[in-house]
């Protein structure tokens, strides 16, 4: 039975705006235009619900209607930058990626976590080393990313099994890991040696090695981490060579980053 707190709970959600948002979630790369009734199918509301989501979406200049299909209009991009307009994370993170992405001629990001995937909020590259362009705002899962793994690993153990659970788990390449006891043995690993090392688990020819970054409080609140080509290096080695500059990185920006515990 529900307890007072979940009903009180209930009656302050409101059901319409979540249905927007879920409605704003459908369109990705993949889905660029959909129609009404696959983006009832996709947020899981009835063909009634998507349609008025839709239409009001349309009508406040967040969605254009094309043949047809919807799809997103730029105006939507208001509401990601409200995010990184009000936050300090993104200002703060970018010079010192700027900074270490110079000394090292490598390619350099931060991250959070949101759910199961990573939200880029900086980055400098040098060169390209995946096949898909990565900016302010990409997303990638977090089970098969350096970043991905370091913020699970900062989670309360429940927490990060939970999410571990939830996710598709996508095999994105033969070296990905997938199983779910697998996983978090591995985040055990990261736990107890502070840093993450992924090798072609997201796109073969990709290794990267991440690290946590802490507020002032000593809270995780993103990762910071350093990419590039199996060719170039191989992933045994981005401990021996990377490892050092993120450690100081990460000592620069504890003081400089406020925030609850």
């Amino acid at each position: 039975m529900p307890t007072r707190n979940d009903a009180r709970a209930d009656r302050d959600f409101i059901a319409g705006l979540g249905k927007g948002l879920s409605v704003i979630e459908c369109f990705d790369e993949e889905n660029v235009s959909l129609g009404v009734s696959a983006v009832a199918a996709r947020a899981k509301l009835s063909r009634a619900a998507a349609r008025r989501c839709l239409l009001t979406l349309q009508r406040l200049g967040y969605a254009e209607l094309d043949g047809g299909l919807y799809r997103l209009t730029p105006r939507v991009l208001r509401l990601g930058f409200a995010y990184i307009a009000s936050n300090e994370l993104p200002d703060l993170l970018q010079p010192h990626v700027d900074q270490l992405s110079g000394e090292i001629h490598e390619s350099c990001s931060a991250s959070i976590l949101d759910g199961n995937e990573i939200v880029y909020i900086a980055r400098a590259a040098t060169k390209r080393i995946m096949t898909v362009a990565l900016g302010i705002g990409a997303r990638l899962p977090a089970h098969c990313t350096s970043m991905g793994r370091v913020l699970l690993a900062a989670l309360d153990p429940a927490e990060a099994a939970r999410r571990i659970a939830a996710a598709p788990r996508k095999a994105f390449t033969p070296h990905t890991v997938t199983r779910k006891e697998d996983l978090l043995q591995i985040l055990q690993q990261v736990r107890q040696q502070g840093f993450c090392v992924i090798d072609q688990e997201l796109e073969i020819g990709l290794v990267s090695i991440a690290v946590p970054i802490h507020n002032a409080a000593g809270k995780t609140v993103a990762a910071l981490n350093i990419g590039t080509q199996s060719v170039r290096f191989a992933a045994a080695d981005l401990p021996a060579r990377f490892l050092a500059r993120l450690k100081a990185a990460q000592k620069d920006l504890k003081p400089l980053i406020n925030g609850p515990a």
